[in-house]
């Protein structure tokens, strides 16, 4: 399974990814701000889709076109 990011590198478990995109979260009563890193991704079985962890946000999972490899 190949996951890319928003502008084509490539994703692997353990990166870092900055989003490119404020984004509302379900559940949650805060937003992401563009520019939000997140650390330690891990890769899902769905070719568009990261599972991470932010602070106050469990079981987060992200779209791929959302983010950005730092």
């Amino acid at each position: 399974m190949v996951v890319r990011d928003s502008v084509g590198n490539l994703l692997a478990d353990g990166d870092s990814v900055v989003l490119i995109k404020d984004l509302k979260v379900k559940g949650a009563n805060q937003a992401l701000k563009r520019g939000t890193l997140i650390k330690s991704i891990r890769l899902t079985g769905d070719e568009q889709e990261i599972d991470c962890r932010y602070e106050g946000i469990k079981g987060l999972v992200l779209r791929a076109e959302f983010v950005k490899k730092s």
